[in-house]
């Protein structure tokens, strides 16, 4: 069967909350295309499946300003000047070009491998530190290393991205990952909802690289229309420890949960597609699953964007907003879908899950 679903691979995730829990953006992601000679990774706020790509060109962010649409927009205030993204007050809309992605794959693998030679993935997350044996306790303390190493790492390029959106996903995998490795000590379920929330920000920024590389968002974002603008952009943190967006829970949480779980159940037969095979390759039943999902998933990038506006919350808008787009934007690769525009999915999912699980942790 062939489809451009996004489920079709999920396996027991490294990290992060039980996988029955509903997700905004859609289900669990599947992974890019076995083929094209580069190894890539995706990592999940439930699933993880990493790919890693090192040869990614010099970027910039497809604003929408209302000149080439192109630029990136015009000069703000000059708050925070040492960042580059200070200046960036536009809408977010679809990245085609970034130049910390090198850096940030580069980040994310070594990343990745320590938590694999550790065995993380096959961890049982349900067992509280009080009930840790010796190994189990060395294990999360050798992952505490790795992930503060991560976020550290990071730090560097919340400055070098020209993008507000890439800066605040950078913020918020390190503000998620910090408050998480705070709680190792004390740990219970409960708190993998911050680690799930650090997972998702960070695979949001894996895909967007990834969707960037194979071209797959330069081949959809002129199809997209530009967002509204936010009406109180997010500003670069003015302290050395990024904060938490969603440190209590926010109005809108209750309906984005409830919006999740109902589009989870509305692709459920998109989900168990395989997003290798491309649309020339779709049988007349696999074309009618995918030609279907495209109304549900354009109400639910106009449910996310809207819930986003509501929140009263910068970060969030933008996360909500973001994701919004590039379901749009998979919505308008799907009549010629290929297996790389998977990417694109996958980061609408990631940045919702983003939400979803900061909402859980939050309340």
């Amino acid at each position: 069967p062939g489809g451009a679903g996004e489920g079709q691979f999920s396996g027991p995730p490294p990290w992060g909350p039980p996988p029955q829990q509903p997700q905004w953006g859609g289900p669990p992601s599947g992974p890019p295309p076995p083929n094209g000679g580069k190894g890539k990774w995706i990592i999940g706020g439930v699933i993880v499946l990493l790919v890693v790509a090192l040869a990614v060109t010099v970027t910039i962010l497809v604003t929408r300003d209302g000149s080439d649409g192109n630029s990136p927009t015009p000069p703000g205030d000059g708050q925070a000047s040492e960042f580059a993204s200070a200046n960036d007050t536009g809408p977010v809309n679809i990245i085609t070009e970034d130049p910390t992605c090198d850096a940030w794959l580069r980040i994310a693998r070594e990343y990745t491998d320590v938590l694999s030679v550790l065995g993380w993935k096959n961890r049982n997350e349900s067992i509280g530190a009080n009930a840790w044996t010796p190994e189990q306790r060395s294990m999360y303390e050798s992952a505490k290393t790795a992930m503060t190493r991560a976020a550290e790492q990071t730090s560097s390029l919340v400055r070098l991205t020209p993008h507000r959106a890439v800066r605040e996903l950078y913020e918020q995998f390190m503000a998620y990952t910090a408050r998480f490795v705070d709680l190792i000590p004390t740990y219970t379920v409960d708190d993998d909802n911050y680690l799930a929330v650090s997972d998702a920000t960070q695979s949001s920024m894996v895909n967007i690289c990834e969707a960037i590389q194979f071209r797959s968002a330069a081949q959809v974002a002129p199809l997209v229309s530009a967002p509204e603008p936010p009406e109180d952009p997010s500003r670069p943190a003015t302290t050395a420890q990024s904060e938490l967006f969603l440190a209590e829970a926010n109005d809108i949480c209750p309906e984005w949960d409830r919006s999740a779980v109902d589009f989870d159940r509305a692709i459920a037969s998109w989900r168990s597609t395989d997003p290798r095979v491309p649309a020339t390759d779709w049988t007349p039943d696999q074309r009618a699953v995918n030609e279907a999902v495209a109304p549900v998933m354009e109400r639910n990038a106009d449910k996310a964007e809207q819930l986003g506006r509501d929140s009263n919350n910068p970060v969030l808008e933008d996360f909500a907003t973001l994701s919004a787009q590039y379901r749009r934007a998979f919505v308008a690769a799907i009549p010629a879908y290929s297996q790389n525009d998977n990417f694109v999915a996958e980061a609408a999912s990631d940045l919702g899950r983003s939400i979803t699980f900061a909402c859980r942790a939050a309340s």
